[in-house]
């Protein structure tokens, strides 16, 4: 029998191709997902040596919670002779200063208004250390003054790091998951990205990402820069698309600590405004670099990071928008430009579309809350629940993120932080 070709309409086409390209692009992932979900954690060798550490923090305005930030590094099962630690207070204007030295950290204090945001406190604070303490320290941990450290964090990144790495991030959980749904929503995308992203990427032998917080890079790379030499919105993005670039294989270690998130939905917006905007710096200083890695020189974590980075949110708008503009001037043509049929199929789209999208997210949530449900710690049980239905509706929140970072200027902005909490409270399911 002939084929009927009656129903590839251009419409038609234009959607099965852009659901095509969609799904070979974040084909790998499903992968990951599977690798995380029977491979479970990766194991470290156990390291030959104990390695000399620098904690670097960058903090503004922190005295409610940089103290409890470094007692959970004094109280690491690893020789605190071998463990400094160092505080820029940037542009302080509270006690943040006197609580860390009291709490016993090594404190700079910094007042450039000019030069904003955390890259240029990093900048300042290792070209400080470098000059004051040359050749003291073999690696540097990068934290926000409001995290929290599990008593077992160095020694689990020292065997990490013992194995040549040159840079490692770690497993970032959250201290306040049931604040709010914002916050419990926050806390399940990041143990998904320990689990079904890093964990899975270390598993594989290829490159990780570091995240905002919790990741170490080698004195090595310091040194070279003589300080910190990454300065989009998004430092983080911008050191591991510059790695994947260049062959510079990022570690991913089970080591925990924990990190407050946004509770509200407006400072959720900034914090994420900022974010895509800075991914958006970051596509567009490195996307040829990086298709030239992946193309030429086979260098598959060069392709993640720029499907991590490209905005595929935006690829679904514009599908989305077409599919309505067929429909409206179809509609208006009277069944000239399309018939009742080509017109109910982009209806259907435009709905599959986001149906597929609530459930992929809701997925992945659940998989995260089944797999990690030790690491979720929140005693109100309804919150954990509820999430699994909210969390996909704060990720198409995205939506509008991806299309106004696109048009409109950004700063960076500190986020603040208040949840006042020791491990032990965190732990034992505190709020």
């Amino acid at each position: 029998m002939p084929l009927d070709l009656s129903n590839l309409t251009p419409i038609v086409i234009f959607n099965f191709l852009v659901g095509t390209l969609f799904s070979l692009c974040f084909l790998y992932q499903i992968v990951y997902f599977l690798i995380g979900i029977f491979h479970g954690e990766v194991k470290i060798p156990s390291a030959k040596r104990q390695h000399r550490y620098a904690f670097f923090i960058a903090a503004h305005n922190e005295e409610a919670v940089i103290a409890n930030l470094v007692q959970s590094i004094r109280q690491q099962d690893y020789p605190s002779e071998l463990i400094d630690i160092f505080v820029v207070a940037d542009a302080c204007t509270d006690d943040t200063a006197r609580v860390a030295r009291e709490a016993g950290a090594i404190v700079y204090e910094r007042n450039d208004l000019a030069r904003k945001g955390k890259s240029w406190v990093m900048d300042y604070g290792f070209d400080r250390i470098l000059n004051e303490y040359p050749g003291r320290y073999e690696a540097f941990f990068i934290f926000d003054a409001d995290n929290l450290l599990s008593s077992d964090y160095v020694r689990i990144m020292n065997d990490a790091f013992d194995q040549g790495y040159l840079a490692l991030t770690s497993y970032r959980n959250s201290k306040n998951f049931g604040s709010s749904w914002i916050s419990a929503a926050y806390a399940t995308w990041f143990l998904r990205e320990a689990r079904f992203l890093n964990n899975a990427r270390m598993i594989c032998g290829s490159s990780c990402a570091v995240s905002g917080s919790g990741f170490l890079v080698s004195a090595k790379i310091i040194e070279g820069m003589h300080g910190w030499d990454f300065h989009t919105l998004t430092e983080d993005i911008q050191f591991s698309t510059f790695c994947a670039i260049h062959g510079v294989q990022i570690g991913y270690a089970p080591a925990v600590f924990y990190d407050e998130q946004p509770v509200t939905f407006a400072a959720s917006w900034k914090q994420r405004m900022r974010w895509t905007k800075g991914f958006y710096q970051v596509l567009f200083t490195y996307g040829s670099h990086m298709v030239k890695a992946f193309t030429l020189l086979r260098r598959f974590a060069a392709y993640d990071m720029f499907m991590t980075i490209a905005p595929g949110n935006l690829l679904s708008l514009v599908a989305v928008l077409v599919n309505v503009t067929f429909m409206i001037v179809g509609s208006l043509s009277h069944g000239f430009l399309a018939t009742d049929r080509e017109l109910n199929m982009c209806l259907g789209s435009i709905v599959m579309t986001f149906v597929s999208m609530y459930g992929t997210f809701f997925t992945a949530g659940l998989l995260t809350t089944v797999l990690e449900r030790k690491q979720i710690h929140c005693k109100s049980k309804m919150r954990i629940v509820t999430n699994l239905f909210t969390f996909p509706l704060f990720m198409f929140t995205y939506l509008p993120i991806t299309v106004a970072a696109l048009f409109l200027k950004v700063d960076w902005v500190p986020t603040p932080h208040g949840v006042s909490v020791t491990l032990d409270q965190v732990l034992d399911g505190a709020k």
